[in-house]
């Protein structure tokens, strides 16, 4: 269908004008404050800050419990919530419209339903949360991690959850693009998951394979929460993808080439080898 005039001129006015609202001199340094944006071009770049731009336009950033936040500070928070759908669209975060922002781990101490049936409370520390229909709530202190490339990213790891849960439920499968395999993504997503759990579980120094010389022998460099569920399988893997993608790719090959399908980017063609050489 050809671009219609009208949308496209509708489109550049929304965009100027949430881009007014913000001071361009904070755009450099919020960019470059973010590791896990570099290798990204100059257009890419200049299609996140718009995205971002416009996340900070439709999403109210609400402040808990004393929490302070300043303008490039919010920039950098919405250039991370956005590079996961750098290139699907800030569509795919409809239906929601809050940002909590406690200052650090907050305690939510709310009654939930665990797997088995059983009623509890909820009182862990939490530096991160997505509700289903509601909002994303984060700690600024685990925010400002994001300064680091080290594989911890609550900002992404929340969102992952909120395109989780796009079909309704937050399962490890969110809804995929049509040149994508159903099938294909729960057999290569639960065959690691399965592994990764194995690998977790197994008693230090007796890991559970026969292939003892092999790289599954060692300790997994995927954070071990994500064996929590699938739904924080596919989480945390999303964390590794945009912050320590070569990791991933190593560890979970095709893992990588799924997420690399779902959200349309391949983070570790991005990397240079003085990079690789600097993460590990």
């Amino acid at each position: 269908m050809p671009d219609n005039p009208i949308a496209r001129w509708w489109r550049a006015r929304t965009l100027a004008r949430a881009h007014a609202r913000i001071d361009p001199e904070l755009w450099p340094d919020a960019l470059a404050a973010l590791p896990l944006l570099d290798g990204l071009d100059d257009h890419a770049r200049q299609r996140l800050t718009d995205l971002a731009a416009l996340f900070l336009r439709d999403k109210t950033l609400e402040l808990a419990q004393g929490a302070e936040i300043d303008d490039r500070m919010q920039l950098e928070l919405a250039l991370q919530a956005c590079l996961p759908v750098l290139e699907l669209g800030l569509h795919w975060y409809r239906g929601w419209h809050a940002v909590i922002l406690y200052p650090n781990e907050f305690v939510p101490a709310r009654e939930v339903m665990y797997e088995d049936g059983v009623v509890g409370i909820d009182d862990a520390p939490k530096s991160g949360e997505a509700w289903q229909r509601g909002p994303v709530i984060l700690s600024l202190s685990d925010t400002i991690a994001g300064h680091e490339r080290d594989g911890y990213n609550v900002v992404i790891h929340e969102l992952a959850h909120k395109l989780d849960m796009r079909d309704g439920i937050a399962n490890g499968h969110p809804t995929l693009h049509r040149d994508m395999s159903d099938r294909g993504w729960a057999l290569d997503l639960g065959a690691a998951y399965a592994d990764l759990c194995r690998r977790v579980d197994a008693p230090r120094g007796h890991p559970w394979q026969a292939d003892k010389g092999s790289r599954r022998s060692r300790e997994p460099r995927i954070d071990a929460y994500a064996t929590e569920s699938p739904a924080e399988f596919f989480a945390v893997c999303s964390e590794a993808f945009f912050e320590l993608p070569h990791l991933l790719l190593a560890e979970y090959p095709a893992v990588y080439a799924q997420l690399r399908a779902f959200y349309r980017q391949d983070p570790a063609a991005r990397l240079v080898p003085v990079q690789l050489d600097a993460l590990g």
